[in-house]
């Protein structure tokens, strides 16, 4: 699996946090798409292209609360963004909604919930054909016709 990873310089702790996390899980190849850039959906943005054009399979993106990011990541044409917040949610991310990329809180979300969280988003996957898979369909059908 490669994932793309980056935040804004509030979440940089947290961000290598996680590095260190999935390394040591072995999720796979993780570049880091940065921290400095005051301006978080400067980042979020680069995060979201590179997930959508297929060349990441997976998105992490952090900023103080994840709003900020979670928002500006779906205004990518095919970056699928879910602000995660609970475990449960996180697993749902991927299975019912085919998430592509988690936003997360480094003031709101601790460390360890911010790995459980990491840990859910990429361990589950959706199975096409499933039950939620004709509400995929219509948001992606909508976007489709209706977004450039």
């Amino acid at each position: 699996m490669k994932i793309a990873i980056g935040c804004d310089p509030n979440a940089q702790e947290a961000k290598e946090e996680l590095i260190t996390f999935m390394k040591q899980k072995q999720y796979g190849e993780i570049t880091d798409f940065g921290s400095a850039d005051p301006i978080y959906a400067n980042t979020a943005i680069r995060v979201a292209q590179a997930v959508a054009s297929g060349d990441y399979d997976r998105g992490i993106i952090i900023c103080g609360t994840g709003i900020g990011v979670s928002i500006s990541a779906n205004k990518v044409k095919g970056a699928y963004a879910a602000l995660l917040s609970d475990v449960y949610s996180a697993k749902r991310a991927r299975l019912s909604n085919d998430a592509n990329i988690a936003c997360m809180g480094a003031f709101t979300t601790g460390s360890k919930l911010r790995e459980e969280l990491v840990d859910a988003f990429l361990s589950n996957e959706f199975v096409p054909g499933c039950a939620s898979q004709p509400k995929v369909d219509a948001f992606v059908e909508y976007e489709t016709a209706h977004c450039s």
